[in-house]
C-alpha cells in the first residue's frame, strides 16, 4: 500500500513538472484562492490567514482566504481537486482529508492522485484533559483509573472519526482499557460537558484547551505528540508512559494535480520562507503549533506514510461514515 501511494504521489509531481511552465515566470498576476475548508474562527482557518497575510509581500499578490465548510472538509478538498491547475487555487488541507480516505466509502476526489503537495505547514497535539472532580492528578493515575473498570470514563469527541475520536481510541487500546466514546456535533460542546462534568474525559486540540488549563478548570494530563508542548512544558508526552503512542495533526497546502513544478516550487519557497519568519513563529505557537516547511518531495513522503498510520488508527477505533 505504501509503495502504491508514493509511486500516485510521484505521478502527480511528474505530471505538475511535465506542465507547461510557460506562465511559470509570471505566476502570479492575479490573487490567489486559499480555501479552507472548515468555518471561519477555527485553528486551520487562523493558520491560514497567517500564512496568506505573510505571502502577499513575497508573492506580490493577495492570497484570499475562501471558507468552504462541510463533509469534514471534503467539499473544500473536491473544489480545489478539479479546480484548474493554474497556481490561483490552493487547499488548505488537515490530517483530516488523509483519515476521510478511510473513513468514506465513496469519496468525489482522491487526496492522493488529484493533489499535488506543496509543503506541509504545522504539526499540531491533541492535550488529555479530564474535568477537576475526577481524582487523578497525572497520567499514570489516570492509565490506572481506566485499568481498573471500578468507575466509568465517558469522552468526548468532535464526532466520529475525528482527531479526538482516533486520540482517544489508540489510548484506550494501548491500556485495555473501558473508556466509552461520547460524540458530539464539535469539540465546543464536549468540552463544555467536560467543564459540566458529564463527561470525565477529553483528548482536544491545545490551542482549544489552553486557556481551560490555565483557568485551573481543567487537568491537563498528556501531550499526544512525540515532544512536549512548550507552551505546557510539565506536561509529559503520552508515550513517556505509553511508548509508541502518538498522535500528531498537521496542516498543508496542496494544488490541483498537473499544476506547473514550477508554480509549486515557487509557491513552495514563499511558504518556508514565511515560516521562518519570527513573528509567524510567535503566532503560530500562540496556538501551540510547530512549524514545519518541508519541500514538496518531502511532503509527498510524508504523506504516503500517513495514509497507513491513520487508516490503522481508524480501524482501532471502528469508525465509520458511510
Amino acid at each position: 500500500m505504501f509503495k502504491k501511494i508514493v509511486k500516485a504521489i510521484g505521478c502527480a509531481l511528474l505530471l505538475a513538472q511535465a506542465a507547461s511552465p510557460a506562465f511559470a515566470d509570471t505566476w502570479p498576476t492575479r490573487p490567489i484562492r486559499l480555501v479552507v475548508p472548515y468555518p471561519p474562527g477555527g485553528s486551520t482557518d487562523v493558520t491560514a490567514r497567517v500564512i496568506a497575510e505573510n505571502l502577499r509581500p513575497l508573492l506580490g499578490q493577495t492570497v484570499v482566504i475562501d471558507n468552504r465548510p462541510g463533509a469534514g472538509g471534503n467539499i473544500g478538498a473536491e473544489a480545489v481537486a478539479k479546480a484548474a491547475p493554474d497556481g490561483y487555487t490552493l487547499l488548505m488541507a488537515t490530517s483530516t482529508h488523509v483519515t476521510n480516505m478511510s473513513l468514506y466509502k465513496n469519496l468525489p476526489y482522491d487526496f492522493v492522485q488529484d493533489l499535488v503537495p506543496v509543503s506541509q505547514i504545522t504539526f499540531i497535539p491533541n492535550v488529555l484533559v479530564v474535568g477537576q472532580n475526577l481524582p487523578v492528578n497525572n497520567l499514570a493515575e489516570f492509565i490506572a483509573y481506566v485499568k481498573s473498570g471500578r468507575n466509568p470514563v465517558n469522552y468526548g469527541t468532535a464526532g466520529n472519526g475525528s482527531s479526538q475520536h482516533l486520540s482517544s481510541a489508540l489510548f484506550n487500546s494501548m491500556v485495555a482499557g473501558n473508556m466509552v466514546h461520547v460524540p458530539y456535533k464539535g469539540g465546543a460542546p464536549a468540552l463544555a460537558d467536560l467543564l459540566a462534568g458529564q463527561i470525565q474525559a477529553y483528548f482536544g486540540p491545545l490551542v482549544e484547551v489552553l486557556p481551560h488549563i490555565k483557568g485551573g478548570k481543567v487537568k491537563a494530563l498528556g501531550i499526544t505528540t512525540k515532544k512536549r508542548s512548550p507552551l505546557l512544558p510539565e506536561v509529559p508526552t503520552i508515550g513517556e508512559a505509553l511508548p509508541g503512542y502518538e498522535v500528531a495533526l498537521w496542516n498543508a497546502v496542496l494544488a490541483p494535480a498537473k499544476t506547473s513544478a514550477d508554480i509549486v516550487n515557487k509557491l513552495n519557497e514563499a511558504i518556508v520562507k514565511v515560516l521562518s519568519l519570527p513573528e509567524v513563529k510567535a503566532r503560530l505557537a500562540e496556538q501551540g503549533s510547530e512549524p514545519v516547511g518541508n519541500t514538496p518531495a518531502e511532503f509527498a513522503q510524508f504523506i504516503a506514510a500517513e495514509v497507513g498510520k491513520w487508516k490503522e488508527l481508524v480501524r482501532i477505533s471502528g469508525a465509520k461514515i458511510d
